[in-house]
């Protein structure tokens, strides 16, 4: 399995590795690091962490760097030295609390202010020559054009080809679009060799719906070339939704319809002890209480849940949020503090991911605000599936696919997103009878469905397709 990141913050490749080898695959899955490469299991899966080469468009990146150095020296103060970076707390113990996190003010506008003037009004006036390029080279060399507007999309082969080529796989599956070129590569350069490897993509999101890089107009396109040029080598594909897979049909013509696999929990995932998330937030239980869980950031919309809380006045709020807190969350807690409800918002760290649907079964409702992007609205998103098993009523913003299962399960309340009336409208129908909202999760086989078991059976299917019985070790 091959995956472009750390893996240890991705549950959906977790997961896909761990159920691999508990149905008796033989498991290598290769990660990324830009540090020393590090080994360890995931269940039965062997985990690898591989360290990425200096970048092969060195000269673009020593240009920059050296603008940026010039900068800094003409226009900006040396910074402070970097404090030492804090020791890493370890899981909390079973039934404790989780602190909150200590969230510091607002950072005053910085002494840098006019040196990021200065970049600024040189990255617009290069836009036009950025645009123009990769319009080019789009019209001379099609999908092959990324190999001159991104040709850091090398160092993923420099990285992992080698690794794959003398692991000899059976079978590839690649998560997402850089590692579909991977596998793509490593699969033609077996066929050449007399050895055939099959390639399964999965496609975590659709590319086009990524907002693009406000200062690189190069990525996007050049990336959609990318994954345009290897989609046709993909003996199967599978992805989270069925709105994903009508896009991924239109978007490379493929023949055969994309299997559904959900970034759903485990069945189990709230039996393990979690700490109690009333208590974290130093509040009793008839204190009514909102959780947000996962990603901060302005495009998935908690400022609502924040400007909601003077008309929600018996109301807290819990951002369960990685740390430390970023500069979104700064504001947030700045702004609440400035609307006089500063002591009703807790800012509370993530727990270890056993812990997560115990932990937010504490809370009233779960809500997911997020904003309309061409990407919120085809998928059901891990939290939702967490909220779920938590049993939690939800208020969840209008985008497409999640707008309209809430809808058909009855399990919660939509509102208009960015709509703080409706937001408001929404929490006080779920607060007035939870217990209608949490009925829906008895339907039977609702939640069933909703399970990783149930996704990994769907993999496992696709492996034993792909290969002869007997392949799994």
């Amino acid at each position: 399995m091959l995956v472009d990141n750390g893996v240890h913050g991705d549950s959906r490749v977790q997961k896909v590795a761990r159920s691999a080898a508990e149905a008796g695959w033989d498991v290598v899955l290769l990660g990324l690091t830009y540090g020393a490469p590090v080994t360890w299991r995931l269940g039965g899966a062997e985990v690898r962490l591989l360290a990425m080469p200096d970048p092969l468009a060195r000269a673009s990146a020593v240009r920059k760097a050296a603008l940026r150095v010039l900068l800094r020296r003409r226009v900006a103060p040396a910074p402070p030295p970097a404090p030492a970076p804090a020791p890493a707390a370890p899981a909390p113990a079973a039934g404790a609390t989780v602190p909150a996190l200590s969230v510091p003010p607002p950072r005053s506008a910085p002494p840098t202010g006019v040196r990021s003037v200065v970049v600024g009004a040189l990255r617009r006036a290069f836009r036009p020559y950025d645009h123009a390029r990769t319009r080019l080279w789009l019209g001379l060399r099609g999908e092959r054009a990324w190999r001159q507007l991104d040709p850091s999309l090398w160092d993923y082969e420099d990285t992992f080809g080698p690794v794959v080529d003398d692991l000899a796989p059976d079978l590839i599956h690649a998560h997402d679009f850089r590692m579909i070129g991977v596998g793509a590569r490593a699969k033609a350069r077996a066929a050449a060799a007399g050895r055939q490897v099959k390639l399964v993509w999965d496609a975590h999101e659709f590319l086009p719906g990524i907002r693009p890089r406000a200062n690189n107009a190069r990525w996007l396109p050049a990336t959609r070339a990318h994954e345009r040029e290897y989609a046709p080598y993909a003996d199967a594909v599978i992805t989270v939704s069925e709105t994903l897979a009508d896009l991924l049909i239109a978007e490379h013509g493929l023949t055969d319809r994309p299997a559904i696999v959900l970034n759903a929990p485990a069945a189990d995932s709230g039996s393990a002890d979690a700490p109690d998330l009333r208590v974290s937030c130093g509040i009793g239980a008839d204190v009514p209480l909102l959780v947000y869980s996962g990603a901060a950031g302005v495009q998935r919309g908690l400022d609502i849940m924040v400007e909601a809380l003077p008309r929600l006045p018996e109301a807290h709020v819990a951002f369960v949020v990685s740390a430390p807190p970023n500069n979104y969350v700064r504001d947030l807690v700045a702004r609440a503090a400035a609307l006089g409800v500063g002591d009703r918002l807790h800012v509370l760290p993530y727990v270890s991911p056993d812990q997560v649907v115990g932990f937010l079964s504490g809370a009233d409702a779960g809500v997911i605000p997020i904003h309309h992007w061409p990407n919120h609205e085809i998928a059901l998103i891990t939290k939702f599936f967490e909220y779920a098993h938590a049993r939690l009523p939800m208020v969840v913003s209008d985008v497409r696919t999640m707008a309209d299962t809430v809808r058909a399960a009855g399990n919660g309340e939509v509102f208009r997103a960015k709509d703080l009336d409706d937001f408001v409208r929404a929490v006080r129908a779920v607060l007035a009878d939870p217990a209608a909202y949490r009925s829906a999760y008895d339907k039977p086989g609702l939640l069933d469905t909703w399970t990783w078991e149930a996704q990994a059976e769907v993999l496992d299917k696709i492996y034993r397709e792909l290969l002869p019985a007997g392949s799994a070790s």
